[in-house]
């Protein structure tokens, strides 16, 4: 069986040592604050996405009869 590959072409060794440079850099006691304030700022991404698909959608939608419009 092959080596497995994740995303980028990265395999489990260079995924093993980003996780343990990340654990040095920031501690144990970091890691989940920073967790925390990624998957805000996710949430926060997806939610403007959101906004603005449903912009593009109303914008597409026919505004009526009165051709003035």
């Amino acid at each position: 069986m092959g080596m497995m590959m994740f995303i980028g072409g990265l395999g489990m060794s260079e995924i093993l040592v980003i996780v343990l440079v990340i654990l040095l850099l920031f501690g144990g006691k970091k890691i989940p604050e920073l967790m925390k304030g990624l998957g805000k700022g996710v949430r926060s991404f997806k939610d403007g996405l959101k906004e603005v698909d449903d912009e593009v959608k109303n914008d597409e939608k026919p505004k009526g009869d009165n051709p003035k419009e």
